[in-house]
């Protein structure tokens, strides 16, 4: 998609230790193909598998005062930066924001989310009325989405 809004990959959560590492809750399978996040803001020295989620290293953050400065920072990279897809995948950042619509192409609403409780992502469609409903993002529930829209199955959209 021509979309080159930045994507968020990961989220500080917290620091870790007394040097200046922190914590992350991390969207995308492998942070370590980028550098660089927000911007240049901030440079990826090294990230580890730790026992409450990814620990990172920046280099612009030398002491846990700093690091716990950072907290609920989101760390983010152009979209141009991701890698390609194949047929069938999609990122979540993407999918934000289409129009949801019937099989016969009619309006449903936005999507508003999208989540991942274990058993698959979770599209979360909002409607016009402000109500919101959840639809899995499996072919028999989504048949086909595009840069534009999103279509919901007949039965659905509820």
């Amino acid at each position: 998609m021509a979309n080159d809004s930045p994507v968020t990959l990961a989220v500080v959560i917290g620091a870790h230790g007394v040097t200046g590492e922190v914590r992350l809750k991390v969207f995308a399978e492998d942070l370590s193909a980028h550098s660089s996040f927000n911007g240049g803001a901030l440079t990826l020295k090294s990230v580890r598998h730790g026992p409450n989620g990814a620990i990172a290293r920046f280099a612009e953050i030398s002491d846990r005062t700093a690091a716990e400065k950072l907290r609920g920072t989101e760390l983010a990279v152009p979209r141009a930066a991701l890698p390609p897809l194949g047929e069938g995948e999609y990122y979540h950042a993407d999918l934000i924001g289409l129009a949801a619509v019937s099989e016969t192409g009619e309006s449903i609403g936005t999507v508003a989310a999208v989540e991942n409780f274990g058993a698959g992502d979770v599209v979360e469609v909002e409607k016009s009325d402000g109500k919101r409903f959840m639809v899995p993002m499996r072919p028999e529930a989504v048949p086909r989405w595009d840069e534009a829209t999103l279509t919901v199955a007949e039965g659905w959209a509820e």
